[in-house]
């Protein structure tokens, strides 16, 4: 029954210790990877308004030109 070599059920404190760690940092990653998604979504909401913001303000412009190029021709 001996072969010499460990049973599976056997575990020592630092490969106990490992396992934790490596199941730690996967959760930690986890964590971090879904944070990042939650950032990449708000900077694309943010990026949206901005060029809305940018596109208004550009039609604003247009539009006093518009007005003044009107006013200035005589009917």
């Amino acid at each position: 029954m001996d072969d010499g070599t460990f049973p599976d059920r056997f575990a020592c404190a630092p490969g106990l210790r490992l396992e934790a760690h490596e199941r730690l940092t996967t959760v930690h990653f986890d964590n971090i990877s879904s944070r990042l998604d939650r950032l990449e979504e708000l900077l694309e909401r943010l990026e949206k308004r901005l060029w809305l913001t940018v596109y208004g303000v550009v039609a604003v412009v247009l539009a006093t030109g518009f007005k003044s190029i009107m006013l200035a021709i005589p009917h």
